[in-house]
């Protein structure tokens, strides 16, 4: 993912902005009706919320997912990681169990970073985890134990490589000159055409060895001066081969092609939330907030600045009410381990989720005519027309809901089903609840609709 908080929102905005659309023809390819993009994406749109996994060899260093480019490593230096990584404790099969048991319903695993170190036994690369002293395909028995455990299985592949000879040299780059005219003598003995291929050769691996893969997360362009976008990837054909070889797969935003509508299929604001539901040229459209349970995608040790449960729910939970997917990321060690802190949070949102996940699959923005209370945040399940009221701050007995006079006719508390009872007085509805809150993190109110 990216580096610095800046680069992060600044990528972030940009993306869940109008981009200023430059008409772009539809290639017969790529054209596709509607109702058919909706089928394509209704699981995606009903489960809401998945697990991000961050893993490689930059889990030995435990300083950050980019820390080669950070700290300047040279490819002989990284090496040392290389020769050494060895996660003697990877159990696929803990991972995929500590996902579903949190709620989460998708996965999304780094098959290859910017370092470009890829975790499956890839023919066009000895940069790989089969020539590591583990000498094993980590993907294969990582998308078997997922899909046993009922999770839909996505795919993060990195458009950047620091490690492939013809990958040209830019300012993100690592180990090429500093200075950009002294990047461009370099680059001469690059060929970014060979890179083009191998980036092909190399999805066409990862779309045809596992299956069905329901969701492809490309990362990252940054076009412009000694930078890279669509022509350095070779974005357009590179598409046109993912959609050939997985039709019902869903592709993220970052090739590129935001001037398109047929480029992409959901917008990826990373690291900060939206104020409003985004949208392109004035339409809605589909969402997901890749975010950290702490400051790094990958394993960092020393990191301190973590989330707490409470914040991560509230966080799901505003995600659905402005109806976006949340990404949730978990960075495990060089063991094949998720790290105590990571467990912590993962339990303690799956002990919310075993008893509120109704109000978030299947949910999302309410319609405009219910108030948002203060204190509190609304979900919305148009197929069973559920309204639910996340309570963020419990009330002194009375919780009032402006103008809901004859617009539902139960209410209920969704952790243990109990009545909620309440009066009407002047249009307003008001909840006479306990005084003590219910034993759970996020209180919800669940309004059966008129």
């Amino acid at each position: 993912m990216k580096f610095k908080t800046f680069i992060t929102i600044f990528f972030g905005m940009i993306i869940c902005q109008p981009c200023a659309m430059r008409a772009q023809e539809t290639p017969a390819w790529a054209k596709e009706s509607v109702e058919k993009r909706e089928q394509r994406m209704a699981w995606w749109r009903h489960d809401r919320f998945g697990m991000f996994i961050h893993w490689g060899l930059y889990a030995l260093p435990a300083r950050h997912e980019w820390v080669k480019n950070h700290e300047k490593i040279s490819d002989e230096n990284y090496q040392k990681y290389f020769d050494r990584f060895d996660p003697d404790l990877f159990n696929p099969k803990e991972w995929a169990a500590k996902a579903r048991e949190a709620g989460m319903k998708y996965v999304v695993i780094t098959t290859k970073h910017h370092d470009g170190f890829c975790l499956w036994d890839s023919k066009y690369t000895d940069f790989k985890a089969t020539k590591t002293p583990y000498g094993k395909d980590l993907i294969k028995p990582f998308v078997e134990a997922f899909r046993a455990e009922g999770l839909r299985i996505g795919f993060y592949y990195s458009l950047i490589d620091w490690h492939h000879p013809d990958f040209t040299y830019d300012y993100f780059h690592p180990n090429g000159p500093q200075n950009s005219e002294e990047r461009k003598t370099a680059n001469a003995n690059r060929d970014i055409k060979k890179y083009q291929q191998y980036l092909k050769d190399q999805i066409t691996e990862i779309m045809t060895q596992f299956g069905q893969i329901d969701e492809l997360f490309l990362d990252f362009s940054y076009p412009g001066a000694d930078g890279k976008g669509r022509n350095d990837w070779d974005s357009e054909n590179l598409i046109k081969l993912i959609r050939k070889l997985q039709p019902q797969i869903l592709i993220d935003d970052r090739a590129d092609l935001n001037d398109t509508d047929w480029g992409w299929d959901f917008k990826t604001p990373e690291q900060y939330m939206p104020s409003e539901w985004p949208t392109v040229n004035g339409k809605r459209v589909a969402w997901e907030t890749c975010q950290t349970f702490s400051g790094s995608w990958g394993y960092h040790r020393d990191e301190q600045s973590w989330k707490n449960v409470r914040q991560l729910l509230t966080m799901l939970i505003e995600v659905t009410s402005k109806g976006g997917n949340l990404l949730l990321n978990v960075g495990p060690t060089a063991r094949g381990l998720f790290d105590d802190r990571a467990n912590a949070s993962l339990e303690g949102m799956g002990q919310w989720m075993k008893y509120h996940s109704r109000s978030i699959y299947g949910c999302t923005q309410a319609p405009e005519e219910f108030t948002v209370p203060k204190n509190c945040l609304l979900t919305y399940n148009p197929e069973r027309k559920r309204l639910y009221i996340h309570i963020l701050e419990w009330p002194i007995h009375a919780l009032r809901l402006p103008a809901y006079a004859g617009k539902f006719k139960y209410a209920q508390l969704l952790n243990d089903a109990s009545e909620a009872r309440y009066k009407t007085e002047d249009n307003n509805i008001i909840f006479d609840l306990p005084l003590r809150k219910p034993p759970v993190e996020i209180p919800v109110i669940e309004l059966f609709l008129e």
